[in-house]
This record gives structure tokens, sequence and C-alpha cells, in this order.
């Protein structure tokens, strides 16, 4: 593998993220979290299969630990169960490449027949598929060519994925105001909780 390869693979991945479709959804998508979780008192639930699932779980880590209650909810699992997690005020951001993850499209009725009203946010590459179409608000990822040689592998549009994630944490830090102080709280250990630490002591 030479440094032309590995070059070409970042341009590649670099040029995907650029071409993130950007519009108002994000912060439509915001705000609906802030209502949900900051406002009703609700939670943020992730979720996906595959490795849009392991973007989905880091997902819901990040937001936890910025201030914003969430939860990972397996797609498979919430149907033996694990659907007991939801609540009145919750809301579900959902990921998918290809829009039409049968497990999710299931669990996204499972969901409705539970909390009737409940809202959804989606990450997809399809914005005319099926779970796309189940959105109050979906966020495109621009379809990206994946990298894998194969083009099957997710590689570039896991990129994406993650990418698009942390617009929405970001923005939703800065709409509740969470400061190094409020992220020190929920950081006690290793490197980034003295850091965290140092830097609250600056904003008092």
């Amino acid at each position: 593998m030479n440094k032309d390869f590995i070059t070409s693979i970042l341009e590649r991945e670099a040029e995907a993220v650029r071409r993130i479709p950007v519009s108002d959804r994000y912060e439509q998508a915001i705000q609906l979290i802030v209502e949900h979780v900051h406002q009703q008192g609700g939670k943020l639930i992730t979720s996906g299969m595959g490795k849009a699932g392991q973007i989905a779980m880091n997902i819901a880590t990040t937001f936890s630990s910025t201030g914003t209650p969430a939860s990972f909810l397996h797609p498979s699992e919430a149907q033996h169960g694990d659907l007991g997690i939801v609540r009145e005020h919750d809301i579900f951001l959902l990921i998918s490449n290809s829009g039409k993850t049968r497990e999710l499209l299931e669990l996204v009725e499972l969901a409705r027949a539970f909390v009737p009203q409940i809202q959804f946010i989606v990450i997809t590459g399809k914005e005319d598929s099926p779970l796309a179409a189940q959105a109050d608000v979906c966020l495109p990822t621009g379809d990206p060519k994946e990298v894998c040689p194969l083009g099957l592998t997710p590689t570039t549009s896991t990129t994406v994925m993650t990418v698009i994630g942390d617009i929405l944490v970001v923005g939703t830090m800065q709409q509740i105001h969470f400061t190094s102080t409020d992220y020190a709280k929920r950081h006690h250990g290793g490197y980034l909780g003295a850091k965290s630490r140092e830097q609250s002591k600056q904003e008092i």
C-alpha cells in the first residue's frame, strides 16, 4: 500500500463529507431533540443494524456524555422485550444506509403501536426509501460510494453517518449551553476529566 493509495482514500472520504447535504433539517432535528429530552424529560433512543448500529451506539454514548440522556436500542432485541425502555416523551434516531433495513421498519411499527405519538429522526443514504418516508425529519448522507474496492463494505457511508451524528451532538450542546463544568460532572476519570475540571475553573 503506497502513499498515493492512502491519499486517494483520504480524499474520497473527505469529499464524501463535503458533499453531505446541508439544510434546515438539522435545525429541525436538534430542536426536536431539545424539546423531547430537555423540555419534556424524555430521552433520545438511537438504533441501527450492523455497522450502522455501531455508529448509532457511539452517537448515543456521545450524547449522554454531553448532557443529553440517550440509549441505544438494538432493533432485534426490541422485539423481545427491550421495547420497554420507550416512554411517552422519547424520540428516536434511526440509522440505515439503504433505508430498507427490515428490523428498523419493524421497530417503527412496534414503537408507534406502543407510543402512538413517538417521533423519528432518520439518517439514511436513500431519501426515497421506506424508512425515510416514516421520518419526521430525514437527514440524507449524500449516498456516497464506499471506498471498499468491492463497493460493499460500509466504509465511507459510516464515515458520513458519524459526521452527521457529530453535527447533532454539537448543535444540541450549543442549544442547551453545555459547559466544561457540566462536562466535568460526567467525566470523573482520565485525561478528559482532568482537562474539563481545569477548564471549568476558568469559567467560574
